[in-house]
């Protein structure tokens, strides 16, 4: 998953939020989405906050995951 807290990072800091207007965005706390940067999030609550991340973001899950290169669609 290390690719999957990477990519968050790089889309996160690419759209110029924060960590706690991203959290707000998708409905996690700021701490989730701090743990999933740091690659060190439960991976039964990671799936939902996969999902919710593709959406936000509009990439596909298979980008954040690291199984693509392309970040569309």
């Amino acid at each position: 998953m290390k690719i999957f807290a990477e990519r968050l990072k790089q889309l996160r800091t690419e759209k110029g939020i924060s960590t706690k207007t991203l959290s707000e965005a998708i409905g996690v706390s700021d701490s989730t989405i701090t743990r999933c940067e740091k690659n060190q999030q439960n991976i039964k609550k990671a799936a939902t906050i996969l999902k919710k991340l593709a959406k936000y973001f509009e990439v596909p899950t298979d980008y954040l995951l690291g199984l693509i290169n392309e970040p569309y669609w």
